[in-house]
C-alpha cells in the first residue's frame, strides 16, 4: 500500500477505534486461514487498531506449513523459525461480533516488513485472481454453504468410546423437530448474523444426526471467503454460549454423511449474468460454458484445495450427494459440478455449485483456485461434455475423482494452471502440508481420522 493510502487508512482506523471503544469493544481479532484450513488469529486492543493499520501485527511465516494437529512440516520456500510477517487488517470488513461482546473481527492480509506482498498469503492470492478476471471484464459472485454438526459433548475428547458424540436433538434429517428442539440456539444464531449484517438465505437441518446448514448471500470472491470465516466463527461463538459444540470437520462418524462446504458461483459482465440467456447448454453463454468447463477439467487437482484432509475422502463417497465423480449436470446433486438455472423471472439466480468442497478447505484458496481454473478454460476455449442425469455410479461411465489425499496431491502437483496462478512458494507450501497430513494419518483407521479432525476446523 502506498504511503498516502496507508495514512488515509490510519486516519480511518482512528475513527473506527473510537467508534468501537464507545460501543464497548475492547479487542479486535485479526484472522487468516492457513493451508491446513484452520483459522489462526492475533488480537490487538481496540486502541491499537490504528497502529496495526499503519505498521501491521507481527507473525511468523511458519504457519503456512502448520498441520491440522499443530505440528509443522517444511517446504522449499517456507519453514523453520526464521522470518517475520505483518498482518494488516481490512477495515472494509471490520465487524463487531454480536456473539462475542467486547470483540470485533477483521480479516488480515499478509506482507513482509518491507511492505512487499507475502507470496503465500492466501487472501491476496484470491484477490489477485479476482483482479485477473476483472481485467477481462468479468466479475464473479460467490457464496459458501456452511454445514456443521452440533453436539452437546466436548469435541476435544476423542476417546474411542466417544466415536458417536451425543447430540442435543434426536430430530430426523431435514425435520422440523430438529428446529423445534434447537429453536433458541438457531434464533440466537440468526440474530447474531443479522447484527453483523450478514444476509442469511437459508438455515435448515441437514441429513446427518445433529447436522445443520446455513447459506448466505453471494459476494465478491474475497468477500465470500471472508464471510465463510465470519459465519463459522459466529456459529462457534453462539454454540459456546449455548453450551454446545459445533463440529466442522468433513466427517464426524466414519461411514456417515459428512459436512460439505459447497461453493456457488456465477459469472457476470456489467449487469448481465452470463450463466443464462445464452446459446450454450441450459442457457449458458459461451463465456460461462468455457469457464465452467475449465473448472470441471481441473477438479481432480482442485480436490487438493477443496478436499484437503484425509478426512475429506471419508466424506467424498458415491451416492451421498458429495460430488464424487468428475461430471456436471442440471440440478444433479450427485455431480461434482451442479448447474442451476433458477426461475425464468429471476435473472440473478442462475449459478453453478462445486459440490466436492468441504469445511477443511481454506476458502481463499478455493475461490482463487476456481477462478484460475475457469480462466484457463476460457483461454483454451473449452466446451462442456454432455451433462449427466441420475446417479453417475449407476451409469458407470464417468470418471471417479481421487479417492485419497495422496491421489489428489498427485493431480495437484501435475497442474501447471494452479502452479502458475499460485506461484511456487504458495503452491509448494500447500503440497508440503498435504503430503505431511497424508503421512500423519497413514496408519490411522477411518474413525481415528474422523475423531482427530472433526473438532479442529
Amino acid at each position: 500500500m502506498a504511503t498516502g493510502d496507508r495514512e488515509r487508512a490510519y486516519a480511518r482506523a482512528r475513527q473506527e477505534a473510537e467508534r468501537l471503544a464507545a460501543d464497548g469493544v475492547g479487542g479486535i481479532a485479526l484472522t487468516w486461514v492457513d493451508n491446513a484450513g484452520l483459522t489462526r488469529v492475533k488480537t490487538v486492543p481496540t486502541a491499537r487498531l490504528p497502529h496495526a493499520v499503519r505498521r501491521g501485527v507481527g507473525m511468523s511465516p511458519v504457519f503456512d506449513v502448520y498441520l491440522v494437529d499443530d505440528s509443522m512440516t517444511t517446504s522449499p520456500h517456507i519453514g523453520g523459525p526464521d522470518g517475520d510477517l505483518r498482518l494488516f487488517p481490512d477495515l472494509d470488513r471490520l465487524t463487531p461480533l454480536a456473539a462475542q461482546p467486547g470483540w470485533a473481527w477483521a480479516p488480515a492480509d499478509r506482507y513482509d516488513q518491507t511492505g512487499a506482498v507475502h507470496p503465500t498469503c492466501q487472501r491476496l492470492f484470491a484477490r489477485r485472481m479476482t483482479e485477473l478476471a476483472r481485467e477481462r471484464g468479468l466479475t464473479l459472485r460467490m457464496g459458501f454453504e456452511t454445514e456443521w454438526v452440533v453436539t452437546s459433548d466436548d469435541p476435544s475428547d476423542d476417546r474411542p468410546s466417544r466415536d458417536e458424540p451425543p447430540y442435543p436433538t434426536a430430530g430426523p434429517a431435514y425435520g422440523m423437530a430438529r428446529v423445534v428442539d434447537l429453536s433458541g440456539y438457531l434464533a440466537d444464531l440468526l440474530g447474531a448474523l443479522r447484527a453483523q449484517r450478514v444476509e442469511v438465505l437459508q438455515l435448515h437441518p441437514e441429513y446427518s444426526p445433529g447436522q445443520l446448514e446455513v447459506s448466505v448471500a453471494p459476494s465478491d470472491p474475497v468477500g465470500a471467503a471472508d464471510l465463510a470465516v465470519l459465519v463459522r466463527e459466529t456459529i462457534r461463538a453462539v454454540s459456546g454460549r449455548a453450551g454446545l459444540h459445533p463440529l466442522f470437520g468433513p466427517v464426524v462418524r466414519a461411514g456417515g454423511v459428512g459436512n460439505g462446504g459447497h461453493l456457488h458461483l456465477s459469472l457476470w459482465q456489467d449487469d448481465r449474468n452470463l450463466c443464462r440467456d445464452g446459446d450454450g447448454p441450459h442457457g449458458m453463454t459461451a463465456t460461462s460454458e468455457a469457464f465452467l468447463a475449465g473448472v470441471l477439467r481441473a477438479l481432480p487437482a482442485l480436490l487438493a484445495v477443496g478436499a484437503p484432509s484425509p478426512a475429506s475422502y471419508l466424506r467424498l463417497e458415491p451416492s451421498r450427494w458429495a460430488g464424487a465423480y468428475q461430471c456436471w449436470g442440471l440440478e444433479n446433486r450427485e455431480a461434482a459440478l451442479r448447474f442451476i438455472t433458477g426461475a425464468p423471472d429471476d435473472p440473478g439466480a442462475a449459478n453453478a455449485e462445486v459440490k466436492c468442497v468441504d469445511p477443511a478447505a481454506n476458502p481463499y484458496l478455493v475461490t482463487g483456485s476456481v477462478i484460475a481454473a475457469g480462466l484457463a478454460g476460457l483461454d483454451a476455449g473449452l466446451t462442456l461434455p454432455a451433462p449427466v442425469a441420475g446417479d453417475p455410479v449407476v451409469q458407470g461411465r464417468e470418471r471417479r475423482l481421487p479417492t485419497s489425499l495422496p491421489e489428489a496431491l498427485k493431480e495437484f502437483e501435475g497442474s501447471g494452471v494452479l502452479r502458475e496462478a499460485m506461484g511456487d512458494p504458495l503452491f509448494e507450501s500447500i503440497a508440503a502440508v498435504r503430503r505431511a497430513e497424508s503421512e500423519l494419518f497413514a496408519k490411522a483407521s477411518p474413525q481415528e481420522i474422523a475423531n482427530a479432525t472433526r473438532g479442529r476446523y
